[in-house]
């Protein structure tokens, strides 16, 4: 449903008055020469959680979902190099314990908040008699030079992975560190013509990207970074720690976009954490795969969320 929505909500809106960026990347973009921010551009995205779909309180506690609200903002922000400036917080809380449910809920984000030195701004709260659903709008600056865009890339260019991938349902999609050092390192190096975080799964975001790209892109199934946590979780799944790379996702890495000319260029690593090649960028659309027995199309699984 979310993909078919955004699609038609998109639609809708074509003949509204536009931003720069609008409908379709991790963040739209608004130009800040009018909001004393010079020549760079206003980065805002939005994510709203929902308990049973997101997170699940009774197992997490409300300081956890609250710091994974924070930081998949944030993610989203990196995903653009964008730094975050301020957020706006908005709760629907259940009428039991509410009051205990907002504290730790506020705990969690003012965690990283605190962390990345973002002004929380404002927001709203409202009690219900449904389960608790938490809303952040945040708002970062683009760094000179220009904000990466899932529509950069180009047949040729190499498809590049931070982290590893996979298994994130033990653990990693409520504690994992949004990726904002990492992306302001890579900017300064000038080797990323596009990017997104990996939220929906490698497939999804990937065949987004190419979508936005007018192009398709070949995985390199033997050099995809695979967890520890996808290969525990395939002792029991039944699926291989492989699948579980490719399509669990919120592991909320970097997907990169980056020329054959600056490859070279390119650290193996960055602050600790891997940048890995997986394939390439192709003028042949759609999502493919290849192994040792030859090339076929790939299926684009990840997680959907509602």
């Amino acid at each position: 449903m979310e993909h078919s929505f955004i699609a038609w909500v998109k639609q809708r809106a074509a003949r509204l008055p536009k931003v720069k960026l609008g409908i379709g990347d991790d963040c739209a973009l608004i130009g800040g020469e009018s909001m004393d921010l010079g020549q760079s551009d206003l980065v805002i995205t939005t994510d709203s959680l929902c308990d049973g779909t997101h997170f699940i309180l009774t197992e997490c506690g409300a300081q956890a979902a609250g710091r994974k609200l924070m930081a998949v903002n944030l993610s989203d922000l990196a995903s653009m190099a964008a730094a975050p400036l301020s957020i706006f917080l908005s709760l629907c809380l259940p009428r039991e314990n509410a009051g205990d449910i907002a504290a730790g809920v506020f705990e969690g984000v003012y965690e990283l908040a605190d962390k990345y030195r973002v002004a929380i701004s404002g927001g709203d709260t409202n009690v219900w008699n449904g389960p608790l659903v938490i809303h952040m709008t945040a708002l970062g600056k683009v760094a000179t030079g220009g904000s990466w865009l899932r529509s950069g890339a180009s047949p040729g260019d190499a498809i590049v992975v931070t982290g590893k991938l996979g298994g994130s349902i033990l653990g990693k999609h409520l504690a994992f560190e949004p990726r904002l050092e990492l992306a302001t390192e890579l900017h300064r190096f000038g080797a990323v013509s596009a990017a997104t975080d990996i939220s929906d799964g490698l497939g999804i975001d990937l065949l987004n990207m190419t979508v936005a790209s007018k192009c398709g892109a070949e995985v390199w199934l033997d050099q995809v970074p695979i967890s520890d946590e996808a290969q525990q979780l395939s002792k029991t799944s039944g699926r291989s720690p492989l699948e579980h790379a490719l399509g669990d996702g919120e592991d909320f890495e970097l997907l990169l976009a980056v020329p054959q000319e600056k490859l070279a260029s390119l650290p193996r690593e960055i602050l600790g954490v891997p940048l890995t090649r997986i394939g390439t960028f192709v003028t042949r659309t759609g999502l493919w795969s290849k192994d040792k027995t030859g090339v076929k199309q790939l299926a684009p699984k990840g997680y959907v969320h509602g």
